[in-house]
């Protein structure tokens, strides 16, 4: 990432105001959203712009800002040390933690990147599946999140990613 890019982040007054909140110890979106005086979805765009920066972690016990990361961009003196974010990437680390699914995106594309990325890992081309293993698969997924594994299964035969004749699933 370049000066640029970090100090472009933070030109925004939204991701601004998200950061200081941050910065003064708000540790989930709620709080974050409310001391920073803006709706949670506009404080969730803000907090996902600057994580996929890196500037903004989520370590699982809440938002804080990456000093480290600022250290060593602050070192590195505007040079590219960080590659450039692969959006494919970004979308799996903003719904995915720990391999469980935190929530289903609402656009249609990210969604797609995600269930392709489920598939993938839970279901080999050609093997046919009785329900029960679908929903097993599928479940692991589910774990902690508010997505369910009836969902993602609809979804996966909606995109087309799985089949479905009589209760046998197939990846073709």
């Amino acid at each position: 990432m370049s000066s640029q890019a970090l100090a472009g982040a933070l030109a925004d007054d939204r991701r601004r105001a998200v950061f200081a909140a941050i910065v003064l110890g708000a540790a989930d979106l709620t709080t974050v959203a409310s001391r920073a005086g803006l709706s949670t979805r506009d404080a969730a765009t803000a907090v996902r712009r600057l994580a996929d920066l890196g500037v903004v972690t989520d370590d699982g016990t809440g938002l804080r800002v990456d000093g480290r990361w600022l250290r060593e961009q602050a070192r590195a003196g505007a040079a590219a040390s960080v590659p450039a974010a692969n959006p494919r990437e970004s979308i799996l680390r903003t719904f995915l933690r720990d391999g469980a699914l935190t929530r289903l995106p609402a656009q249609r594309g990210r969604r797609r990147v995600l269930l392709e990325h489920i598939t993938d890992r839970s279901f080999e081309t050609g093997v046919r599946y009785p329900e029960r293993a679908v929903d097993d698969a599928l479940r692991g997924w589910c774990e902690g999140g508010t997505a369910d594994h009836v969902t993602l299964r609809r979804y996966l035969i909606d995109e087309r990613l799985l089949h479905r004749d009589h209760g046998v699933y197939w990846r073709p």
